[in-house]
């Protein structure tokens, strides 16, 4: 038997005026998903424990069956783990956005246009953030308060502060308390005066930094020649998701299996590699609408000929969500349905396989904000060796009928079952 998990980023939302009232999930054409609905276990979960952000840090924890709620030590310390980042005690490691900002007098006036700098290509985002932390001014800056840059080869970078969470007795604090940062991609088109960093000297600091940085990047080359060409210039940097080291339990030894991950997302390849599941890098994988849907599903089936389980992840209908792009992410629903998962599930059916497949939407990602909610969203446990007939179909009205689970960590035992 060969285990599955294929997580659909940010997939399910709220109905939608222009869907005719219906959901991405509802209107898509997603065959696939809709023959595993009919035929396996469908229901809804609460992916993100009451009391914290939605967000992919905390649901995907929850759905590898780790609870937020004891082991989360911040986003940006799962991401450091998945580039090879060692974080010493006493470290703060920040997500290190590319973003687009608006032209105004006053920074705190400037309002937010876009989390990913209109989705940056990875050259021209490296370029930008070492040319940035090189320049004089601004390497002095981050030199007085500790801060190094790891180029992300996309529009996230991670950033790390060597004993930033170190106070003056030597006890290391916890950052949580010490700094508020907010995510850029829940407040697009907001003045981002009432988002900058809140926390004391440190948050000046990161303050100090994101302005310096607006300043130096507004002038750089690289952003005049995407105006030029209708682009949205990254002129500017975002420190978010703080965090400091972080430890999971041990995939084998919770389940009693081997597996891989396979995401363009650093994070979710951080839990993974945490978790010690192999960390699988697809040529082509982007993390964005024209990622390698073929190469991931093609990936994963290679991957089980080694091991019990293998954890699919595409991003791309919650970033198509961010950009308020509807039409974009209505084409990522349909191509993970048709060019990853029913590719998978033909290949398994020509093997004489058997399988077990858990597809999920880690969280609502809204179309009305182009933020995350932490409502339950839908998700199906299909068995190949079964066909439960139900006649429900993928969405979240269905999935609202089905088994209710009231937390995302019970998800990995149902599938191993």
């Amino acid at each position: 038997m060969k285990y599955v998990l294929v997580i659909g980023d940010g997939m399910a939302d709220d109905p939608i005026a222009e869907l005719d009232g219906k959901t991405p999930l509802e209107y898509a054409s997603i065959p696939a998903m809709d023959k595993l609905a009919g035929s396996g276990v469908l229901g809804s979960v609460l992916t993100v424990p009451e009391g914290l952000a939605a967000g992919s840090d905390t649901a995907i924890l929850s759905i590898f069956g780790c609870d937020p709620l004891l082991c989360y030590g911040g986003r940006a310390s799962l991401e450091a783990t998945a580039m090879g980042i060692k974080l010493c005690p006493g470290d703060i490691a920040f997500r290190c956005n590319m973003v687009t900002i608006e032209s105004r007098e006053r920074f705190e006036d400037k309002k937010i246009l876009s989390h990913s700098a209109g989705a940056i290509d990875g050259e021209a985002s490296d370029i930008l953030i070492k040319e940035l932390f090189s320049e004089p001014v601004f390497k002095a800056a981050a030199d007085r308060v500790g801060i190094t840059v790891f180029p992300g080869g996309s529009f996230r970078h991670i950033a790390v502060q060597r004993d930033g969470a170190v106070q003056r007795d030597g006890a290391v604090q916890d950052v949580k308390l010490s700094l508020k940062l907010t995510p850029p991609h829940d407040h697009i088109g907001e003045p981002l005066g009432q988002h900058l960093p809140k926390g004391g000297d440190n948050a000046k600091a990161l303050t100090d930094l994101m302005q310096l940085a607006n300043e130096i990047l507004e002038k750089h080359p690289i952003n005049s020649q995407r105006v030029k060409k209708g682009e949205l210039p990254a002129n500017g940097i975002w420190f978010w998701a703080e965090g400091l080291s972080t430890l999971l339990p041990s995939f084998g030894e919770k389940y009693r299996k081997t597996g891989s991950v396979i995401s363009a997302v650093p994070l979710c390849q951080g839990i993974g590699m945490l978790m010690g599941l192999e960390k699988i890098c697809v040529q082509g994988a982007t993390g964005e609408l024209n990622t390698n849907y073929e190469g991931k599903a093609s990936a994963a089936f290679e991957s089980l000929k080694k091991h019990d389980f293998a954890a699919i992840h595409i991003e791309a209908p919650d970033e198509c969500t961010h950009n308020g792009d509807l039409k974009g992410k209505l084409q990522a629903i349909e191509w993970i349905d048709s060019r990853c998962i029913a590719p998978l599930m033909q290949r398994f059916s020509d093997s004489n396989i058997d399988y077990r497949m858990l597809v999920i939407s880690d969280h609502k990602t809204l179309m009305s904000t182009r933020g995350h909610s932490g409502e339950r969203v839908p998700f199906v446990l299909y068995d190949s060796r079964e066909d439960k007939n139900t006649g429900l179909l993928f969405n979240e009205s269905d999935a609202d009928t089905g088994l209710f689970v009231s937390a995302g960590t019970k998800l990995m035992d149902m599938l191993f079952l």
